[in-house]
């Protein structure tokens, strides 16, 4: 389902703000940095759709957890996460591990619709459920 004006609006404001807060600025080299471009970010900001995959990136960009711009899209909050001072290049996000489990599940059911034809639903949840647990068991999740 689409996205309304009045939700594509609500993200725009909270990216806007978040970006402003970190002190980023709107240019080619921190979009090239998060993996997409200005003019997409710009869409994001002037409150015209992009792709879903997109989003992520975004969430990236403006250091939210993944599913994040979807979650303000619905009607949610964005999830703030944090570089851990404990180990450089990992971040703490204040999701559940529930959450966090449902988000990778999700993300994996993705991926697997995008790039394999002919399963059946019950095979894409058995696969989506062992890629979560094999990223719990390497701590990835």
């Amino acid at each position: 389902m689409a996205p309304s004006d009045l939700d594509l609006e609500r993200l725009a404001a909270a990216a806007r703000k978040r970006r402003k807060n970190l002190g980023l600025a709107l240019n080619d080299i921190n979009a090239k940095a998060g993996g997409t471009s200005k003019k997409t970010w710009q869409r994001v900001e002037n409150a015209l759709a992009i792709r879903e995959t997109n989003y992520m990136k975004i969430d990236g960009l403006l250091e939210w957890a993944t599913g994040s711009c979807i979650a303000i899209l619905e009607g949610g909050e964005p999830v703030p996460v944090e570089p851990s001072k404990s180990e450089p290049g990992t971040v703490i996000s204040e999701l559940s591990p529930e959450v966090r489990d449902a988000e990778a599940r999700d993300v994996v059911q993705l991926a697997i619709v995008a790039t394999t034809n002919g399963l059946t639903s019950e095979e894409i949840r058995a696969l989506s459920d062992r890629a979560v647990r094999d990223l719990r068991a390497a701590g990835l999740i």
